[in-house]
């Protein structure tokens, strides 16, 4: 009669993430302990994504800041002259230039603790949240074309193109209230979803590279606009010869979120409305699916039965449309008093940082967004107080950029674990799993 298996050395006994002790023997070695690794694989897991790359990005780009921000204080500069005699006077004046710096930025983006009320206090985050409206809008929109294998950098074009179909839907047309402002937007999403689309379908139709069709047709909607406003009759306001439109309608603004005495619309509610859009597109939808599968391996997907060109035009028509909404919230919500061809301010292409911080996942684009709204809001304000030139904010996007681009190195830093690489703990239970196997 064999001898019982004890419960401790049975395989199918061992639970999920619990190192299984050495069944023993003369050349096992000591019996391994029995250990809950769980949650060094949960922390393996989590530090190993793609957002504590993105996270890294910005500490390693804030402290890239913060030198420039030392570097170029006068009060720094003088007591650095006499750093041997007294460098605890070089030191002072850096944690003084740099938090003095860093809490201005937070006073112009989050909170005003120095207002008088708490009204006043708070106006700094509706202004971040103001110029985050469009940067998520237009970054979700590049991030569905990104997450389908299309590099979209036509924001500007698709945003001066649906800025103009929706200011001029704005003050040519005498619509109803509520009515008018659902016309405008609409217009302006359908301007800018078919000024996607015809890159999507130039590049399935001739194989024309997204990059240079999206760049060229930026130049086109450009141009084109800049004739509209310098054409009397058509967007150009009446009696005028500036290239700028007339103020839009009452009916067809955005409602104020706080009253008048804010800027904050409604279009941060649709934003927020058009990230679970996005997140519910690519996550649950059989047209997200195919475009994943697209952007994954184009080739696969073909011969798995998913037509390639229809869903690259479909997703440039999704990203278009969705940068579309951005436009149209500018002229809607924003500059209402009448727009000219630099309605788009730069964030076609700031909503590709965006994107890209986010890893193209709709909820990172959204906190992305509203970081980079908050360096938009905070950056006038640390100008203002503490005399830092705003280039420093620019530089410090741009080297967000940088470190997106080399994940490797934002890994290397903060010591991250590389993606697929199999941690110690998942190691050990293979192993142990191996040497029972092998005793079995």
């Amino acid at each position: 009669m064999s001898e019982p298996q004890h419960p401790a050395t049975d395989a199918t006994s061992v639970a999920p993430g619990v190192v299984a002790p050495d069944a023993g023997g003369d050349d096992a070695g000591p019996p391994a302990v029995a250990r809950d690794t769980r949650w060094n694989d949960a922390i393996a897991r989590v530090v190993s994504g793609g957002w504590a790359v993105s996270l890294g990005a910005v500490v390693l780009a804030v402290l890239a800041g913060s030198v420039m921000i030392a570097f170029t204080d006068e009060g720094v500069q003088e007591a650095s002259s006499y750093f041997f005699a007294r460098p605890g006077d070089t030191l002072a004046a850096i944690g003084q230039a740099v938090g003095g710096a860093y809490s201005a930025l937070f006073r112009g983006a989050v909170y005003n603790y120095t207002a008088d009320s708490f009204v006043q206090g708070i106006r700094p985050l509706t202004q971040s949240l103001t110029y985050a409206t469009p940067l998520i809008v237009a970054g979700l929109g590049l991030a569905i074309a990104f997450r389908s294998g299309l590099f979209n950098i036509g924001g500007q074009g698709q945003m001066l193109i649906s800025a103009a179909a929706a200011g001029w839907v704005g003050f040519a047309f005498d619509l109803p209230v509520g009515l008018h402002v659902v016309v405008a937007l609409v217009a302006g999403v359908a301007a800018g979803a078919l000024w996607g689309a015809l890159a999507g379908l130039l590049k399935a139709t001739t194989g024309a590279h997204e990059v240079i069709v999206t760049i060229m047709l930026n130049y086109v909607a450009f141009y084109l606009l800049s004739y509209l406003l310098a054409t009397p009759g058509l967007l150009q306001a009446p009696g005028s010869a500036n290239p700028k439109t007339p103020p839009m309608a009452e009916t067809a603004l955005l409602p104020r979120l706080l009253g008048p005495s804010f800027r904050l619309h409604l279009g941060f509610l649709l934003a927020l409305a058009a990230v679970f859009l996005a997140w519910w597109l690519l996550e649950r939808s059989s047209l997200g699916f195919s475009l994943r599968a697209v952007g994954e391996n184009p080739h696969a997907a073909r011969v798995a039965g998913i037509d390639v060109s229809r869903s690259t035009v479909l997703a440039m028509l999704v990203s278009g449309a969705l940068v579309g909404l951005a436009g149209s919230t500018q002229v809607l919500g924003l500059i209402t008093t009448g727009f000219s061809y630099d309605i788009d301010a730069g964030i076609g292409f700031d909503a590709i940082t965006v994107a890209l911080l986010g890893s193209s996942n709709p909820v990172g684009v959204l906190f992305a967004g509203l970081l980079f709204g908050g360096f938009k809001a905070g950056g006038s304000v640390m100008q203002a107080s503490e005399g830092i030139p705003i280039e420093i904010v620019l530089v410090v996007q741009s080297l967000i950029v940088l470190f997106i681009a080399a994940p490797p190195l934002v890994r290397a830093v903060f010591r991250l674990p590389q993606p697929g690489r199999r941690t110690p703990a998942k190691g050990r239970r293979l192993g142990a799993a191996r040497r029972q196997e092998v005793q079995r």
